[in-house]
């Protein structure tokens, strides 16, 4: 099982060809893909055409989808920020602690393309699912 974050999946529908968005493609059909809620709506309120929203939406709907964000998580991402604040490291975004506690709590890769990430990498345990690079052709076409 692996989380993927939405910057990945905005890079792997508008055919970016960066390494995470193509080892998504190289996942999708081989591993168990979660996504969480919010991330669902981050990735479908950018897209312009209804076809593409629809095709979009069919295929994340086909995923593992989860509530990343109950009392436990909520109070650990509280604890993970303050723990990175001490070490030099603000989170810019909450979405992100909030995603990043719940990959940590349930022993989840993330698969990302974002930076922000970098400081629960390193002293938080955030396990990083980009462990293969392979490129591949996409199934998804670009818009």
């Amino acid at each position: 099982m692996i989380v993927v974050d939405s910057s990945v999946w905005v890079d792997y529908f508008t055919g970016n060809n960066t390494p995470q968005a193509d080892h998504l493609d190289s996942l999708l059909g081989r591993e168990l893909i979660v996504i969480g809620g919010v991330m669902l709506a981050e990735v479908l309120q950018g897209f312009r055409s209804d076809r593409d929203f629809f095709k979009a939406r069919e295929l994340l709907l086909s995923l593992h989808l989860v509530n990343m964000l109950d009392t436990t998580i909520a109070l650990k991402s509280a604890e993970n920020y303050r723990a990175l604040k001490k070490k030099g490291h603000t989170v810019r975004k909450t979405m992100d602690s909030i995603i990043a506690t719940y990959c940590i709590e349930n022993c989840l890769p993330l698969l990302h393309a974002d930076k922000d990430f970098q400081p629960f990498h390193q002293h938080l345990g955030l396990k990083n699912a980009m462990v293969s690079k392979k490129v591949g052709r996409r199934l998804f076409p670009t818009r």
